[in-house]
């Protein structure tokens, strides 16, 4: 079988060998459930979750009780919604901006909240001629959803003027960071960047599916989404006021019947989590941090792709991946015709339908690479791109 060439590291990354071999190891040798046991293993990954949890906020310069473990950034911006929309000050007059940059996991869940009345108005930032978020245009608005990067334009966006300036027309503004893209490429400070929420993907950089990150700057201040076994402190007739210390919430149900949350992150992350994923995150952000992807193979098949007079080349040349249609082929038809030559590269709307409407195109290619590709590979794919197109 020829050596397949993957090029789809936007949607997911491959694993390094690393990674595969702390979770064997984990699974093999140390696999046991967190914060359910008094026994050396059960310590052993509390300790690991906890060192991770470190890692990741040390990764994204937030304090650990900032940090919350997902299933990944869909699962974490669907929380950041029931989050908000759940809380007693929360007003179902509320107006949210969005822009055309979105991946459909920002922006669904907000449409979404909008058909069932839960918000009152959504706006959209406007689109400079870059394509970037335009600055000095952002409306005032009580909810902002900011995509980093875009996967289909892979352009990283000034997140701390984005914020800044929205926080100059309400000082209140709640905002809402899709990292997905962008953790892959650039490093994160939420502190600089002052936003109130952040997500990220495992598998984006390196780690397994099924374990994401959300940052919640005010992790005490918020109450619960999800239910369950590890979150509770207690359940009885405790008859407490509104709120307990350290943030910890108390619920009442009945009469001096209530029960009580854990503080932050623990009350946040209700049963079990994907510990074998979160060996690995540890593991994939000291990769990512020894290496990340070697943008030059992009401008070297941007500059050879936008020689060609029947290729569009929607990226601009300093962008993170390369993604280009072909205006009488079909996306799926160049997709699966590289497929053939063992070349793996995204097709489609890439789960960003706004942007490619913007565009006025209906889908795309998508080229994107990992630490793992070389220039040699980037050199194959161009001239079978060449052969497809000629």
């Amino acid at each position: 079988m020829n050596k397949i060439i993957y090029l789809d590291a936007a949607a997911s990354a491959l694993k390094p060998d690393s990674v595969i071999n702390a979770e064997a190891d984990f699974l093999y040798n140390s696999y046991a459930n967190s914060g359910r046991g008094v026994c050396a293993r059960a310590t052993a990954v509390d300790d690991m979750i906890s060192h991770v949890r470190d890692k990741v906020a040390e990764f994204i310069n937030a304090k650990s009780n900032q940090i919350v473990f997902t299933s990944g950034a869909t699962d974490g911006l669907n929380r950041i919604v029931n989050i908000l929309l759940s809380q007693p000050w929360y007003s179902s007059s509320s107006v949210v901006t969005v822009s055309d940059l979105d991946h459909h996991s920002a922006r669904l869940p907000w449409e979404a909240a909008l058909h069932n009345g839960k918000v009152h108005k959504m706006l959209r930032c406007e689109l400079d001629e870059n394509m970037d978020i335009k600055i000095d245009a952002i409306p005032k608005t009580d909810f902002l959803i900011i995509t980093a990067m875009s996967n289909v334009l892979g352009r990283a966006q000034d997140v701390q003027k984005i914020i800044a300036s929205a926080r100059a027309k309400n000082p209140d503004v709640i905002t809402i960071v899709d990292a997905s893209q962008y953790v892959v490429h650039h490093k994160i400070d939420v502190k600089k960047w002052d936003c109130d929420f952040l997500v990220f993907s495992g598998h984006k950089i390196g780690s397994d599916t099924g374990v994401g990150v959300l940052y919640i700057r005010d992790s005490e201040k918020y109450f619960p989404d999800k239910f369950g076994g590890g979150m509770v402190s207690s359940v009885g007739n405790i008859n407490i006021a509104s709120k307990a210390e350290h943030g910890a919430w108390i619920y009442e149900n009945e009469k001096d019947s209530c029960w009580v949350t854990e503080s932050a992150p623990t009350k946040w992350e209700a049963g079990t989590l994907p510990l074998t994923q979160i060996v690995g995150l540890g593991v994939a952000i000291d990769e990512l941090n020894k290496k990340r992807p070697d943008l030059d193979l992009i401008k070297y098949a941007y500059d050879e792709l936008a020689k060609m007079e029947k290729i569009k080349v929607i990226t601009s040349r300093d962008a993170a991946i390369l993604t280009f249609v072909v205006p009488d082929m079909h996306p799926l038809d160049i997709g699966a015709l590289m497929g053939a030559k063992n070349i793996c590269v995204r097709v489609g709307n890439m789960c960003a339908s706004w942007i490619h409407k913007y565009l006025g195109v209906t889908g795309s290619v998508r080229i994107s690479v990992g630490p793992w590709n070389t220039m040699d590979e980037i050199k194959q794919t161009v001239d079978v791109i060449k052969q497809i197109v000629k």
